[in-house]
């Protein structure tokens, strides 16, 4: 048996990168993985590699940064598994480089929603599933720009910096749900979004599995490194 068996996960931005990466182990390591993004093609390739495997996944394209959305999401969770043991808030991108001098209103609300509004919307929504298991773990996807400067980063840096404040309140606030939430840090990866990265995504998630399968006395509200 693996680590995750009889769990379900829900990885947003699993079609790609570091989300198809994580989806695949954690179906490796037994769990029902829910794998959601907005190109279902992309999804459905990563559900094939997880069915070649031996694994379970059910496909759910949804845009998490749309509430609508991830509303009809939980209820489909809900009528399909009825439960939700572990979310990776995977969903993610730099967006354009931009001083703030020339950054369009579109362009910050785009960074914004994709990096630090998806992450609450999903994680609002699977809050209450996780209360009543009184169980749950959530891992999110963070970046050391959250603590660093870089000219024509600044709103994608001050989305990382909004969620790790958001992920340590909820860390906070659920440690008595039996629910524990920590960040992770994956460091500069190649992938379709960052094809100038360095490191290849399945050489980090362990570290994603390790976070997501933390004793009850676990870790909370840390923000954890691959390169540490």
């Amino acid at each position: 048996m693996g680590l995750m068996t009889n769990q379900v996960v829900l990885v947003t931005g699993a079609g790609t990168g570091l989300g198809r990466a994580t989806a695949i182990q954690m179906a490796t390591e037994g769990a029902k993985v829910i794998l959601t993004g907005r190109r279902k093609e992309k999804l459905q390739e990563v559900a094939q590699v997880i069915e070649q495997i031996g694994g379970q996944s059910i496909v759910f394209p949804v845009d998490v940064t749309q509430s609508e959305e991830v509303n009809k999401l939980r209820e489909e969770l809900i009528a399909q598994v009825g439960r939700g043991d572990v979310l990776i808030n995977n969903v993610g991108g730099t967006g354009d480089y931009s001083t703030v001098h020339d950054m369009t209103v579109s362009s910050w609300d785009h960074t914004i929603r994709l990096n630090l509004y998806s992450s609450f919307l999903v994680t609002n929504a699977i809050l209450p599933l996780m209360r009543k298991q009184q169980y749950g773990r959530i891992v999110s996807i963070t970046s050391a720009m959250a603590n660093f400067e870089y000219e024509g980063l600044g709103a994608y840096s001050a989305a990382k910096a909004g969620l790790e404040g958001l992920m340590r309140t909820v860390a906070i606030e659920e440690k008595n749900h039996g629910i524990l939430v920590n960040m992770f840090d994956p460091g500069n990866l190649k992938t379709e979004q960052n094809p100038y990265g360095e490191g290849d995504p399945a050489m980090v998630v362990d570290g994603i599995v390790k976070l997501a399968t933390l004793p009850a006395d676990g870790m909370n509200g840390q923000v954890i490194r691959a390169n540490q």
